[in-house]
């Protein structure tokens, strides 16, 4: 199929998820004071966060097949936007957690519309070496969204956060309305049975199995540190704008895993093994994070070898989730990211009643280690 779309859009449209969830990070702590909630309540805006992403990812990709990728980004950046708006004017603790599921559920177009796409118009070689390099967009992101969200915080207060990604919301309905192309012409009805079917068939698949509790584990790790290590900044007496700066420290990790990605692939190495790499990286770094937390900020050593093999990983686990799910790729990718958000956002939850980072990431790291032991080598 013809390659029309900028890649440039589609990269910062897979990146706009990110940005819009690291750039909140910053402000928790001003959240929990605000509106004088504990840190299980705050940190549940996160978690709630993304079983409402979950839900979106579900919806939009399946009115991806209905509706075609093109309206589906449009409505679901509509529907964000509505979020934010929301989020800037209230004053109610209950409102700001509606309108964060709501901007959710409206962002996750971000992703699955945007893979969709990449899917739509790459073969399978060519798509492990785009998503290599949306990898590196990818690790930009969170740099961007933590050090913009602790500059507005301090400088304007939380609110301005929201105002931001409001405006964001505009920018990219107007770019996609402008510059993106229909790659699927086929509108269609699917109908609940073919649904479960597919589900079914899905949850019987070794491989999809794999891949969503690969993806739920390296997603918990990475978002365990925005939901926990702002109150360690904060105990250990540091300000929003420390926190944030930590992030280039993460960022760094990230592009650099991002970099030997994208390298090794075009040296042949095979996705399967850059996976399973990254996984004993994981974990032997999760373990020096659990060592090192009770001294200080020191865990973000470890932290960075974390989030390299998380930008290795991930790439090449969403390149080949769904080669086998071709002819029904917007359901397909819907009912994926349906499962492994769901996964993720359970996961936060667990996060939020642990509240403690070191046992967190040993505990999510392990279980990427299990799975690698348990299902052994994708079937390609």
């Amino acid at each position: 199929m013809k390659k029309t779309n900028p890649i440039w859009l589609l990269t910062l449209l897979v990146m706009l998820p990110q940005f819009v969830e690291t750039i909140y990070s910053p402000v928790l702590p001003m959240v929990q004071e605000k509106f004088g909630m504990n840190e299980e309540s705050v940190t549940l805006t996160i978690s709630l966060y993304f079983i409402a992403f979950a839900l979106g990812v579900a919806f939009w990709g399946i009115q991806c097949d209905r509706i075609g990728r093109k309206k589906s980004m449009e409505y679901g950046l509509i529907t964000y936007g509505i979020g934010t708006l929301a989020a800037v004017f209230t004053s109610d603790f209950m409102i700001l957690l509606t309108a964060r599921i709501i901007s959710a559920f409206g962002i996750s177009v971000g992703s699955i519309v945007t893979q969709t796409i990449l899917r739509d118009s790459y073969d399978k070689d060519n798509l492990s070496k785009v998503f290599s390099w949306i990898g590196i967009g990818l690790s930009v992101s969170p740099v961007v969204g933590m050090i913009t969200g602790s500059v507005l915080a301090s400088s304007f207060g939380y609110p301005s956060v929201f105002i931001t990604l409001c405006m964001l919301a505009i920018l990219f309905f107007m770019l996609s309305r402008q510059k993106i192309s229909e790659t699927h012409h086929s509108e269609k009805e699917i109908s609940m049975n073919i649904l479960i079917r597919l589900l079914k068939r899905m949850l019987c698949d070794q491989d999809i199995i794999r891949c969503c509790l690969l993806i739920m584990s390296f997603n918990v790790l990475l978002f365990s540190y925005y939901s926990l290590a702002p109150f360690i900044f904060k105990e250990n007496h540091y300000s929003s704008y420390v926190f944030g700066y930590s992030s280039m420290i993460l960022a760094t990790g990230t592009f650099a895993g991002a970099k030997i990605n994208r390298y090794l692939l075009f040296k042949n190495i095979q996705p399967n093994y850059l996976v399973k790499v990254s996984i004993c990286i994981a974990f032997i770094s999760s373990i020096f994070v659990w060592i090192l937390i009770g001294t200080g900020i020191y865990f973000l050593i470890p932290y960075f070898f974390i989030v390299m093999a998380f930008s290795m990983a991930i790439p090449n686990i969403l390149s080949t989730a769904l080669i086998h799910y071709k002819s029904e790729t917007g359901s397909a990718g819907a009912l994926l990211g349906l499962i492994y958000y769901i996964l993720i956002g359970s996961g936060l939850i667990a996060i939020g009643f642990i509240q403690n980072l070191g046992i967190a990431c040993v505990l999510f790291s392990g279980i990427g280690v299990c799975t690698l032991l348990l299902f052994g080598n994708k079937k390609n």
